[in-house]
């Protein structure tokens, strides 16, 4: 007994030096009650205005990475938007097709347009969308990112490294922008398009973007004579000539529509471009008129 008292007595004495052996001034002696309780987790969330050293449709949290934009990267986050109900709701991400996919579509491609002065399908840009993984959205994760890149050519999307933010880049006169090519064919196909000034002989000029009305992706591809006559219209406009029976007579046309993924999420953008089979081009035929861009 002695030896539990001895051993009491020493705790005593030890915490009276401290702060004394009653209670504390304003403690009430319960050393559970008082502590703040922890907040609920909350969802991984990646970063907006940030870029990145690598592209992917789904962002796992592990392996979330980003870099100074000031250094070569492949992309820009320029947004992060949620999902509403009744998307938010599900058990699973939106896939290709649904609404709420094709709604953070259009928001990106709204917040695209802000961030870079223009169009990005007017230039050699992309805009992709990411989502959180299956475990995330299962997690509570409701979000998707907006993610702007730089890409080699009209014909080759894929995304290059580049060094610096893409905020602006359609201001004023954008190298990005899309302007005059000289056509390769193979046979009657058009293999590639060459970029060269406009100065310089070429066949083909980039006049604008329509957007498609709904249809699916099926329906659209079998629309080619739709596609062709809408992109004559933006032809006609561009150059400064009637849009009547004499316009086939002074250009066709070449367009290059979304690809089926990006159809499916809900981008309608048609890349129009007036086209030169019977004599090369050695200006801009914006503004040309009828002198300009004659009936052969």
């Amino acid at each position: 007994m002695r030896r539990w008292l001895g051993v009491l007595a020493l705790v005593c004495v030890t915490s009276a030096l401290l702060a004394g052996c009653g209670p504390a001034r304003g403690a009430d002696g319960d050393l559970t009650d008082d502590w703040p309780g922890l907040g609920a987790p909350r969802p991984f969330t990646p970063a907006t205005d940030t870029c990145l050293p690598r592209i992917t449709s789904i962002v796992q949290a592990s392996t979330y990475e980003t870099v100074d934009c000031a250094r070569s990267h492949l992309a820009e986050s320029i947004h992060v938007g949620a999902f509403t109900p009744p998307a938010s709701l599900a058990r699973s991400r939106p896939g290709p097709g649904t609404p709420a996919l094709r709604a953070a579509r259009a928001e990106c491609d709204q917040r695209a347009r802000e961030v870079l002065g223009g169009d990005w399908h007017t230039a050699r840009l992309t805009l992709s969308l990411a989502l959180p993984s299956a475990p995330a959205w299962a997690g509570g994760a409701r979000w998707f990112r907006c993610d702007l890149s730089e890409t080699d050519s009209i014909d080759n999307t894929r995304p290059v490294n580049r060094s610096g933010s893409l905020r602006g880049a359609l201001i004023g006169d954008a190298p990005l922008t899309h302007r005059c090519f000289d056509p390769k064919l193979i046979g009657d196909n058009l293999n590639y398009m060459a970029p060269v000034l406009c100065s310089e002989p070429h066949r083909a000029e980039f006049v604008g973007v329509y957007t498609e009305r709904e249809m699916s992706w099926a329906e659209f591809s079998r629309s080619a004579e739709q596609a062709h006559r809408r992109c004559m219209a933006l032809i006609a406009a561009y150059a400064d000539v009637p849009n009547n029976a004499e316009l086939p007579y002074r250009a066709g046309s070449i367009y290059y529509p979304p690809s089926q993924r990006e159809w499916e999420e809900g981008d309608r953008g048609v890349r129009c471009f007036l086209w030169s089979d019977d004599r090369k081009l050695t200006r801009s035929m914006r503004g040309a008129g009828p002198e300009g861009l004659p009936a052969i």
